[in-house]
């Protein structure tokens, strides 16, 4: 199977959403190498950002991302390596 690191970079700026965002990466959490989450409560700002590593599939990365995404509130992007890993 093919893989590629990604980092996942997720700003929320609709709090009610947290749990479900939190259920999803759950749902991934076979691939996930590392997560920070940043709340940003200075200056009336009121977001949290949450920073995502994996290594996984392609599909499976755009499917995560893709779930996040239509999310309401939700901002994310998605930068891939250009490694590619062949286990078999």
């Amino acid at each position: 199977m093919e893989t590629r690191i990604a980092v996942m970079s997720i700003i929320v700026e609709n709090p009610n959403v947290v749990e479900t965002i939190n259920n999803l990466l759950h749902d991934y959490s076979e691939y996930i190498i590392g997560r920070m989450g940043i709340p940003y409560r200075a200056k009336a700002r009121k977001v949290s950002i949450i920073s995502i590593a994996m290594d996984a599939p392609q599909d499976t990365i755009s499917s995560l991302a893709g779930k996040v995404g239509k999310l309401p509130g939700i901002s994310v992007k998605t930068a891939l390596s250009n490694v590619i890993n062949n286990d078999q």
